[in-house]
């Protein structure tokens, strides 16, 4: 028996029975495709939070008021002691820090002649843009000097600019701010969205200010950027040291680097994959068993076609072969057919639900082929020996 036989005994077989292995094939199909599209979504959400985490540099460190371990939610007060512009200053001067952000955030609206806007006002300090990234395309950023000091000015996201001031110049108008007047120094470049929030469209003041129109008692955030990579663990533990030391040894506030954050999204979306995989698992056992259970009929209707292949001089492996290779045809059909499907499916969630990204990485592609491969083989694996163990002239005394 050649290779050309064996191929043209499978092709015969699946011709004459497409009903009995198309159904084989389709619960093959609806696994890989649940397969395929999950991990698409999955993969596409994971890189676009990366993205998203990313768009403020690499090395940050975030430092937040109270304890998440201990009840307490970060940005939202609860510490033993308040986090103070004093812990930032202090937080500053550790080796490896190159850059500091402290933050104090709340909504305001912002008025220009009878327009108002209520966006999110960020207060921070004047190494915002070289940390995070963002630069001014427009006048200029909070200038440097005492944290403590609450200049009466504001920077504009470009959207919040649009909107009170259109197409004109915003740079020395004076907008009220809640019941505030602050004049206009800057715009910023265009930034987008953050995990929902419109940065574009938000105003920018010292911090000081902001934690006197908020009337907050203590900072939110301070924002730490490392001079490389290598030192994000480093400065992180000299933070964490420092706060503990002026604390009182109290564990207040919530480091978090973006190693740790993206550690953590992919040990999310990893158990997600693991429970997608599960559910799809259960098509593909759906699939082996129909294939099984085909099989094992096929091979108890070709009992004299089996004698006569055999008598003919077919060897024990040929006949293995044969079988193996009909059940691996079809599930390789199934899996194909699922792949498309999933893959296809993925693209066209893409365009209907926006701003969900899919993408299907080239593992997730052999990864599915090759569980389809896989489970076809399995499940032919016992119907192929009985068909290769059959005697010849007991076969074909069947007839």
């Amino acid at each position: 028996m050649t290779t050309g036989d064996l191929v043209g005994l499978t092709v015969e077989a699946l011709r004459a029975h497409r009903l009995r292995y198309g159904l084989s094939a389709l619960a093959i199909a609806v696994g890989v495709a649940a397969v395929v599209l999950l991990s698409s979504i999955g993969e596409g959400t994971r890189r676009y939070i990366m993205a998203q985490m990313t768009q403020f540099g690499t090395t940050l460190i975030s430092i937040t008021a109270g304890k998440v371990q201990t009840g307490g939610v970060p940005g939202i007060g609860g510490s033993a002691r308040r986090f103070t512009l004093d812990d930032a200053r202090a937080l500053a001067r550790i080796p490896g820090v190159v850059g500091i952000v402290a933050q104090a955030y709340g909504t305001a609206e912002v008025k220009y002649g009878g327009l108002g806007r209520h966006v999110y006002i960020y207060g921070c300090t004047s190494d915002a843009p070289r940390v995070w990234q963002w630069g001014v395309s427009q006048g200029e950023f909070l200038p440097p000097g005492d944290i403590d000091r609450a200049s009466p000015v504001t920077v504009l996201g470009p959207r919040l600019k649009r909107e009170l001031f259109g197409e004109g110049n915003a740079l020395g108008a004076v907008v009220r701010i809640g019941l505030v007047r602050f004049r206009v120094i800057g715009i910023m470049e265009q930034k987008g969205q953050f995990l929902g929030f419109d940065l574009d469209d938000a105003a920018f003041i010292p911090v000081a200010g902001a934690l006197r129109l908020f009337n907050l008692p203590e900072l939110q955030e301070v924002d730490l950027m490392a001079a490389t990579p290598d030192d994000i663990d480093p400065v992180a533990e000299r933070a964490k040291a420092l706060m503990l030391e002026r604390h009182q040894g109290q564990e207040d506030v919530t480091i978090l680097t973006q190693k740790d954050a993206q550690e953590t999204v992919n040990r999310i979306l990893g158990i997600i994959s693991v429970v997608v995989t599960c559910i799809a698992g259960i098509s593909l056992l759906v699939g082996a068993i129909g294939i099984l259970t085909i099989m094992w009929i096929v091979v108890q209707e070709r009992v004299s076609e089996i004698g006569l292949v055999k008598a003919l001089g077919a060897r024990r492996s040929q006949i293995l072969a044969w079988y193996l290779f009909e059940a691996a045809v079809t599930a390789l059909v199934g899996g194909v057919a699922g792949l498309f499907v999933g893959m296809g499916g993925s693209w066209l969630l893409a365009k209907i639900v926006p701003g969900l990204s899919t993408v299907t990485p080239a593992s997730v592609v052999l990864a599915a082929l090759g569980m389809a491969l896989g489970v076809g083989l399995s499940a032919g694996v016992a119907p192929a020996m009985r068909a290769a163990r059959l005697d010849p002239v007991e076969a074909l005394r069947a007839e």
